[in-house]
């Protein structure tokens, strides 16, 4: 998935916690978040660009909680794990570390592979 797709794919399922993401899914929609965090850390002093990363920050706040529990839907875990976040130090260490892994081959409780094009049958009334 590129980064377009990612970016599209999550926006597009804003509130959606249902399904699976793909690991290229979340990492790339994840590097929006890190881009914007380190910008502000890096233009602290120009109010503009700082304003401008939190309102993408804010703005994509609820996909990037909807992406996280549908990687780990795709890792066949329930969307609950993404509690350890709350945990201070080790706990986003975790979560790290749950979403690194490759997602469940084919299809699992959650739903679909996220990667496996669907193909649809063509419809052939004349």
């Amino acid at each position: 998935m590129t980064f377009g797709d990612s970016v599209s794919t999550c926006l597009r399922k804003y509130f959606v916690v249902d399904g699976r993401a793909s690991l290229s899914e979340f990492w790339w929609f994840q590097l929006i978040w890190v881009v914007a965090y380190l910008s502000i850390i890096v233009f602290s002093g120009n109010d503009p660009i700082v304003f401008f990363c939190i309102g993408i920050i804010i703005l994509i706040a609820i996909p990037l909680f909807t992406v996280g529990i549908r990687r780990l839907h795709d890792t066949n875990k329930s969307g609950l794990y993404i509690l350890w976040n709350c945990v201070p130090f080790i706990g986003g260490l975790i979560f790290i570390a749950f979403m690194i892994g490759t997602g469940t081959k084919g299809k699992n409780k959650y739903g679909p592979d996220p990667l496996k094009k669907i193909k649809r049958k063509k419809n052939r009334n004349f």
